[in-house]
């Protein structure tokens, strides 16, 4: 209860900001229903409760809402607005007495409501009721989020199925292994946990854009692109002081291991327990987890994302260069890589910064796994995935780099002792994998690679692929995708059976000549233990083989590896 003096003749006994009601009808009442936390662009009720009602109260009636340090009208985060008609005109907050208010009976409660493009983030209100007082008397505190529910709002989510998924579910699954191998593993999100909601808007008041120019970014936290690309630089630690530090040599000492989190509420908890010092260790699942809460608390609708042989193209090139010596193993590191898996979020939000239609709005990737960075910074997104599909690489923010982690095309070159190097192969084919993500409603898993490209092998695939390539200026003769020759022998290693840990591998040599004359091959065998991110950990083994194969023949060579334990997949 909060007292206050409306006038010389008016005092308030109490106040009820209906805390309850109004959260139960906003969708906040699994966050709190001790404390007032609402969704832009829909009403809410406040009631007085007076002490001398025999006077009319609402000849003059101003509220101001203000948030952040240095409040402004002209950036947003302050409105002035109230009783009667005309008061604060101008405001794109509004209020109105509403019709199941009884002054007789001593109160009066108000209709209120924010504007769908207001900024999230906790706010103060006030009131004065005479033209003489200069300074209002405090109402409280209100929590003011992202609003699925309201069309004006461009979070707004049509589907109330997909908005109890993708907002409000608490629980859900993360995809891992291979593209062959796929599992699941299940996650709390925990999003309305007791405190989660205060950790999310401590993590935007930490981050660098709010600390440089606090008034700037809390007028900005009106737009869901500019909060979730705040969002994925805060989740990781490497620039910003941000949630979690990630970790992929497998030595994991003053921290826990990746695999230890099952959850976003210890991890959100212990960065701010620990006064903000990054949490040890995530790899890229657990960032996408945690960022996946972080937005559904603030109302964001979103989802985590699996993409199985996911690219990761460092010279932005859409494609990923292999290089190997004539004896079989990699002569050197390259900087790009096919990662096992990848995990990312996918956040549902309009784009009017790209088009001035709907073209881009939807489902938009957003990556807080450090990998490259993005106007300087460690964070990735948001992607329009219909940009992805159409191969508009030129658009914001980070398409090129996505692109290439579903798309790109993987070149394979042979290295020689003297340093030059030729191009033995194309695979326009292999990246980018059974993209995954959980059901609506169910714990099935969800095939969404048709969203981010049109299917491998067809025309369309190549027309989008070259498309791109040109729109990020990569001159058409170096785009490694598509002007070589079909060499005259080709290979396939094909697995025999399933892999099980501590057994050996039975595996399968297919070679097939597409010449006229007989050749005979020279097949260097090598077997190297890898990360799940494509570099490589040990060797295991080496086979030299010698094999004759007349023209336009297939032949098939069986080889067995050593026996040993599964790589351990790290992300």
């Amino acid at each position: 209860m909060f007292f206050f003096k409306l006038r010389d003749e008016h005092y308030v006994g109490k106040i009820d900001l209906n805390c309850e009601k109004n959260n139960t009808a906003h969708n906040t009442n699994d966050i709190s229903v001790n404390r007032l936390i609402v969704r832009r662009g829909q009403s809410f009720l406040v009631t007085f409760e007076l002490h001398d009602p025999t006077r009319p109260t609402t000849d003059l009636l101003e509220l101001t809402v203000e948030t952040g340090p240095q409040p402004s009208e002209a950036l947003g985060t302050r409105s002035v607005f109230g009783l009667p008609e005309g008061c604060g005109k101008g405001s794109s907050w509004k209020v109105k007495v509403h019709q199941g208010s009884v002054l007789p009976a001593g109160s009066i409660t108000l209709d209120i409501t924010s504007p769908a493009d207001a900024p999230v983030g906790e706010y103060s209100l006030s009131v004065k009721t005479s033209a003489t007082t200069s300074v209002g008397s405090s109402l409280g505190k209100l929590l003011l989020l992202f609003n699925p529910w309201c069309q004006e709002d461009s979070v707004h989510l049509p589907e109330e199925e997909e908005r109890q998924e993708y907002v409000m579910r608490e629980q859900g699954l993360v995809y891992k292994g291979s593209d062959k191998y796929i599992s699941s593993m299940a996650w709390n999100f925990g999003q309305f946990e007791d405190d989660i909601v205060d950790i999310c808007l401590k993590l935007l008041d930490v981050n660098p854009k709010c600390l440089s120019d606090p008034a700037k970014d809390f007028s900005a936290r009106c737009n869901p692109i500019y909060v979730s690309r705040v969002v994925s630089a805060m989740i990781n630690a490497n620039d910003d002081g941000g949630v979690l530090m990630g970790r992929w040599d497998g030595q994991y000492d003053g921290g826990m291991s990746p695999t230890h989190w099952n959850g976003s509420v210890e991890v959100l908890r212990r960065w701010l327990k620990y006064g903000g010092n990054p949490v040890k260790y995530g790899q890229c699942w657990v960032f996408a987890a945690v960022m996946c809460t972080v937005l559904r608390c603030l109302g964001i609708p979103c989802r985590v994302v699996t993409n199985f042989q996911s690219a990761h193209d460092t010279d932005k090139n859409l494609t990923i260069d292999d290089f190997f010596s004539d004896y079989g193993v990699r002569p050197k590191q390259s900087p790009d890589s096919v990662w096992n898996y990848h995990v990312w979020v996918e956040a549902w939000m309009r784009r009017p910064d790209l088009s001035a239609g709907s073209l881009y709005d939807g489902w938009q990737a957003v990556d807080p796994t450090p990998q490259e960075k993005s106007t300087g910074v460690y964070c990735c997104g948001p992607a329009p995935v219909k940009a992805i599909l159409q191969g508009h690489v030129d658009l914001k923010y980070d398409v090129p780099f996505v692109f290439a982690e579903v798309n790109a095309d993987r070149v394979t070159w042979m290295v020689f002792a003297d340093g030059s190097k030729k191009k033995i192969f194309t695979d326009s084919v292999s990246v980018g994998q059974n993209i995954s993500t959980k059901a609506v409603g169910s714990d099935k898993r969800v095939d969404i690679t048709a969203n981010y490209k049109h299917a491998e092998g067809t025309e369309k695939e190549r027309d989008v692929y070259n498309q791109a390539v040109k729109r990020v200026n990569i001159p058409e003769e170096n785009s490694n995708g598509i002007h070589d020759d079909k060499p005259g022998v080709s290979m396939k290693i094909v697995e025999l059976n399933k892999p099980v840990s501590g057994k050996d591998i039975d595996l399968k040599l297919v070679l097939n000549s597409n010449d006229n004359e007989t050749r005979t091959l020279v097949i260097n065998v090598n077997v190297q233990a890898m990360r799940y991110n494509g570099i490589p950990s040990s060797q295991i083994q080496t086979e030299l083989k010698e094999q004759k194969l007349l023209p336009n023949q297939g032949r098939v060579k069986m080889f067995q590896t050593l026996s040993m334990s599964r790589p351990t997949m790290f992300n």
